[in-house]
């Protein structure tokens, strides 16, 4: 029991820096709200990340803001910077084309992490995504693409996960994949897609389309479009969007390929 209650505390701490991190500054309150917890939860954590020097009270007001010492823990982290490199010119360049946002995305653990956008390319956009956004694994377009064409035992260690420590939700959607035919239909069609996502910063207002990314035979992320929700229809959108989509993710595993080669 004590060590359940040890991990949750761990994991609200984690959710709550992230919090903190990706808006710049938050009050308790918004800090509470932003991760589900009681307001006395969120203000010990919080303590105890001031104590830690990862977090500070802005002066003169009751907002928190992280410090310098956040950049630390990304230090020694450079699994997919080649990645963001090689991919950049090529999703600008479809930016310009289709000028929605676009996004890669990769898995980290239960979730899925945007690792570059094209955000701040457009106007085309109700919020910049910037690296380290996260989207949920079992209902984003990204994630689903992701699990369906992820290997068997992906799934499998994902369900045991999710049935340890997982809603209900998440379990029929992993169950969708394993027993339904879910993952073979994404891996037909190529995409995945979600009309009126309700996991981004602004619920119902956009959709996405997301296509696998792989470099070689191995699958590293996905190619993720956004766009409002209000502004055309999903079928239309995959019909217009999906082809350039697929292309570029083939371009850049290629040159991840020829830059792996070298």
């Amino acid at each position: 029991m004590d060590q359940d209650r040890s991990i949750r505390s761990i994991s609200r701490a984690l959710a709550i820096l992230r919090a903190i991190n990706r808006t710049g500054s938050l009050t308790l309150t918004e800090i509470a709200r932003a991760v589900d917890v009681p307001y006395p939860t969120a203000l010990r954590i919080v303590r105890a990340l001031v104590d830690e020097g990862v977090v500070e009270r802005e002066p003169d007001r009751k907002r928190y803001r992280p410090t310098a010492l956040v950049q630390g823990l990304s230090y020694g982290f450079q699994n997919h910077d080649q990645l963001v490199v090689t991919a950049r010119p090529h999703i600008v360049a479809l930016t310009q084309e289709l000028y929605w946002p676009i996004s890669i995305v990769t898995r980290v653990g239960n979730a899925m992490v945007v690792r570059d956008s094209t955000s701040t390319q457009t106007p085309l956009t109700f919020n910049h995504y910037y690296p380290g956004w996260q989207v949920p694994l079992t209902v984003s377009a990204s994630g689903r693409v992701f699990l369906a064409h992820s290997a068997p035992e992906v799934r499998r260690e994902l369900i045991a996960y999710y049935q340890a420590d997982g809603t209900s939700a998440d379990m029929v959607t992993l169950k969708a994949f394993e027993e339904h035919g879910e993952a073979e239909r994404i891996v037909a069609q190529g995409y995945a897609a979600v009309a009126r996502t309700g996991y981004s910063a602004n619920p119902g207002k956009t959709s996405s389309i997301a296509v696998p990314l792989f470099i070689g035979d191995e699958l590293s992320g996905t190619l993720t479009l956004v766009f409002f929700a209000a502004a055309m229809a999903l079928d239309e959108a995959i019909e217009r969007f999906v082809p350039p989509l697929q292309e570029t993710a083939r371009r850049i595993g290629e040159d991840m390929l020829k830059t792996q080669e070298r």
